[in-house]
């Protein structure tokens, strides 16, 4: 075989995996890779989701729902069930919406988690719960999730929850790291609110680096 036809052997073999990489089939049913795992976790992070969907155009529906019921991705399954909460290129239905807003958050996705804490704690598409809200901000809290370490010592400052809570909560949002100048300073803010609350020698424990 001469370099031609090499080259072209090459070339052929190359395209054959980069597309391999872009599709997968489940069934008979082809998945296009939309987004990445990553930047659509991204998207939902700064809660630009159904804002990117609208901009496709709503084109990308048919995939989007292939990812989140037959491979089941958890961020594609919040993405679905967001969707159908609101109604975004898709008739409304919130009751289902909010089944897979759930199932995400029991794949352990921290964005669902958090975001049904402020549905419960708002009174958004379900009865409002602040009990229950502070349930679900306290599990994304423990696993590092800032919005949620938030909202979790908001609430605790607010009168809610119990102070046995309080050790825990401001331990989580002591030691993390934040570049934003005024998000930083809000923190201070809410953590010597939250100081006030509890003996002096809790706060020192709860500064203490666990190693």
């Amino acid at each position: 075989m001469n370099q031609k036809a090499l080259a072209i052997v090459f070339l052929s073999i190359t395209s054959l995996f980069a597309n391999s990489n872009e599709s997968s089939y489940y069934g008979d049913y082809e998945v296009i890779q939309l987004y990445t795992q990553d930047e659509l976790t991204a998207l939902i992070h700064n809660n630009q989701h159904l804002q990117r969907v609208k901009k496709d155009e709503c084109q990308l529906v048919d995939d989007i729902k292939a990812h989140a019921l037959k491979i089941a991705e958890p961020s594609y399954v919040y993405l679905w069930g967001d969707m159908l909460a609101w109604g975004v290129c898709v008739d409304r239905n919130a009751p289902l919406g909010m089944h897979y807003i759930e199932q995400s958050a029991k794949q352990g996705l921290l964005p669902a988690i958090e975001q049904l804490g402020r549905y419960y704690e708002k009174g958004t598409l379900v009865q409002q719960d602040k009990e229950r809200a502070l349930i679900y901000y306290r599990e994304a809290t423990l696993q590092g999730f800032l919005n949620a370490k938030i909202n979790y010592v908001r609430m605790l400052n607010e009168g809610y929850g119990s102070p046995v809570d309080y050790q825990d909560a401001y331990s989580a949002l002591f030691h993390t790291v934040v570049s934003n100048k005024t998000t930083h300073q809000k923190i201070q803010k809410m953590l010597d609110e939250l100081a006030t609350k509890m003996p002096e020698h809790i706060v020192k424990e709860a500064k203490v680096v666990v190693i």
